[in-house]
């Protein structure tokens, strides 16, 4: 069913582009960029309400983050799309249990932060912000939080983040544009018009955002993650990585899909910490 309205919604989409390419553009870039904000349940709420919640401002956007104190490295916590920062909650309660200094965020138009557009470019200039104020040494980013991380790492270059771990995240924004289109059904006017769109908003065409390739500038420590069956981002992507991110090992599971919660990862990304 879902399906079936999303390609309801391109063929809808193809038909406004016979007449005005652009505003079909402009439509298809507010969708992709407009993510649901889940309402946070009771449960959410009450772990998240055992930290410290600290208000940060982003430009326009009030970017909220949670802190669980330790006396070891500070570790911050970047959550992927239509996510928030409850989805850490079993490795929160295990980094904590060692005594890391915890730290999470909500990205822009998810949880408790405010705002309505999200990509992650946005998302990149927050991580800056958290990292920045709180002194955060360890990242570890799951999806689009991974590539993320990566796009402010090699943008702002600060030595004092030792190590990085990206767990399924997308190594190009091509390829995630490309899976978008063709899950939409968009035709060729919309995807140019896409592209169009980027460039003037980010003086940068949509081959520009490669995780991967930025990755190659990066000294600290990494760890890549990704499930041989991720049906979200593709393994290709860590393999992409894996080709440019020198100081990097990437690990490979089976059966855990593109959330990788499992006992498995907490175990690889806590046999990482103590390295």
């Amino acid at each position: 069913m879902k399906q079936v309205i999303l390609k309801s919604i391109g063929a809808s989409m193809n038909f406004i582009s016979l007449f005005s390419p652009r505003t079909a553009g402009n439509i298809a870039i507010k969708l992709f960029s407009s993510p649901r904000r889940k309402r946070l349940k009771e449960i959410e709420k009450d772990f998240l309400e055992t930290a410290f919640i600290e208000d940060l401002k982003y430009d326009n956007i009030n970017i909220m983050t949670y802190r669980w104190l330790g006396k070891k490295d500070t570790i911050l916590l970047v959550h992927g799309w239509e996510s928030n920062s409850f989805r850490w909650k079993d490795l929160i309660i295990k980094l904590s249990a060692l005594d890391f200094n915890v730290i999470a965020l909500d990205a822009p138009a998810h949880g408790r932060s405010s705002g309505k557009v999200f990509n992650a470019v946005i998302y990149s200039e927050c991580i800056n912000l958290v990292v920045k104020k709180f002194n955060a040494k360890i990242i570890i980013g799951h999806s689009v939080g991974g590539m993320a991380t990566t796009f402010f790492q090699h943008k702002y270059q600060l030595p004092t983040v030792e190590k990085l771990i990206l767990l399924g995240a997308p190594s190009n924004f091509v390829g995630v544009f490309e899976r978008y289109v063709k899950m939409m059904g968009y035709n060729e006017r919309i995807t140019q018009s896409i592209n169009n769109i980027v460039y003037e908003r980010f003086n940068n065409k949509p081959e520009h955002f490669n995780a991967a390739k930025f990755s190659e500038t990066i000294t600290a420590q990494g760890l890549l993650i990704h499930d041989k069956n991720d049906t979200v981002i593709p393994y290709s992507d860590a393999e992409d990585f894996k080709n440019f991110y020198k100081n990097s090992k990437l690990i490979t599971t089976e059966g855990y899909g593109h959330g990788l919660k499992s006992e498995t990862v907490d175990d690889h990304i806590l046999a990482f910490l103590s390295r």
